[in-house]
């Protein structure tokens, strides 16, 4: 992870024209809307920028709007991008049911070219709630709107040395055809991608192709290159996804997780997300990330400690103590503060009472199972 920290621009304002128009953001899969789930693999990112229609969420955001409304990702992109202050941003759809942080941790560490791994502790997020600091948030917009406006300047004089939209979409479906996934995996190894710096690093999904919205960008590279298609098209409305890397220097890698990339585009794209959840190597965890996000928690439980008391508590004492051993097991660590390693002290305490309390059962009489008699 980087130590500089990220923003985060979450993409959900799409017609969702594949499935009938559907609010696509709010449809859930494993009992959470597939925003809030997303929103959960960014949970560390110092400020969440979603740009579509207001709805309740998880955990508090700032909101944009795409000009026009519906008028497609880049401009969903650079409306997001006018919220964010920090060097790097974690671009997202909002239709991504297994993005994980695992995964987000490894698309901004690969962007320094670093290997996969935990990062530093969370920067302090600066999420719009009700008692956000507007005043702060203003004078970024507006310094932001001033270094736009330079931008746009500069695109102008830029313009007529670029070649035109037609053109770059054409190189860079060329780039993508020619790429080859084993050189790919190769750069991934060593964490470089050529002799040039990064500008952003994609997501490549199972197939090969490019993920540009499960990606890591530099913000000022990003910033620019929205701002000279918008000079050269005379806006970002409706624009194609991919002339946003043309011009960009980009890593891409295969990710930690396979099923990182998978979309929800059409109803039997849902259907599926909502079986593999169910698979039997799958169940439990996303149980408990979905309790854990009913509830509020952000506490990583030892799933294992807890299985071990429950089976103690089940077979030592009698099965209904399972669940409630559990329970009273958490109500006893949140009380001494709710830290992983209080839940694992608790739950070793009320096993080695269970382990006890199974003992006595199996022990005869004091002396040797005799009786006077």
């Amino acid at each position: 992870m980087t130590a500089q920290g990220y923003d985060a621009v979450v993409l959900a304002g799409g017609a969702a024209k594949r499935m009938g128009g559907a609010d696509k953001p709010g449809l859930r899969v494993g009992g959470r809307p597939l925003l809030d789930r997303v929103l959960g693999a960014c949970a560390d990112a110092t400020t969440t920028v979603v740009v579509g229609s207001r709805r309740p969420t998880a955990r508090p955001v700032r909101w944009a709007r795409e000009e026009p409304p519906g008028g497609g990702p880049l401009a969903a992109l650079a409306a997001g991008l006018a919220h964010v202050t920090e060097p790097v941003v974690l671009a997202l759809s909002a239709d991504l049911p297994f993005l994980s942080a695992e995964t987000v941790r490894a698309l901004i560490g690969a962007l320094d070219g670093e290997k996969p791994g935990p990062g530093p502790a969370p920067a302090a997020r600066r999420d719009a709630g009700p008692d956000a600091d507007r005043a702060t948030a203003d004078r970024a917009t507006a310094d932001r709107a001033t270094a736009d406006r330079a931008t746009m300047d500069r695109a102008g004089a830029d313009r007529d040395t670029r070649a035109g939209g037609a053109a770059r979409a054409e190189a860079a479906d060329t780039s993508r055809a020619a790429w080859d996934p084993a050189t790919a995996r190769a750069g991934e190894a060593d964490g470089t991608a050529g002799n040039e710096p990064a500008d952003g690093v994609l997501l490549v999904d199972s197939d090969g192709r490019d993920q540009p919205l499960v990606a890591a960008y530099r913000t000022e590279p990003l910033r620019r290159e929205l701002s000279l298609l918008a000079a050269e098209h005379g806006g970002l409305a409706h624009l194609p996804l991919r002339l946003l890397s043309a011009e960009l220097t980009l890593r891409r890698i295969s990710g930690p997780v396979p099923a990182a990339s998978f979309d929800c585009d059409t109803w039997e794209d849902l259907a599926s997300a909502r079986a593999r959840i169910r698979e039997h190597g799958n169940v439990l965890d996303e149980w408990m990330a979905a309790v854990k996000d009913e509830l509020g928690i952000e506490l990583d439980v030892d799933t294992g400690v807890l299985l071990d008391l429950a089976r103690d508590a089940a077979h030592g004492v009698t099965r209904p103590a399972a669940p409630l051993t559990t329970f009273l097991v958490g109500y006893a660590a949140g009380r001494a503060g709710g830290t992983p390693a209080e839940v694992a002290e608790a739950a070793r305490r009320a096993a080695a009472l269970a382990a006890r309390w199974a003992a006595e059962s199996d022990e005869g009489p004091a002396d040797g199972g005799k009786t006077d008699g």
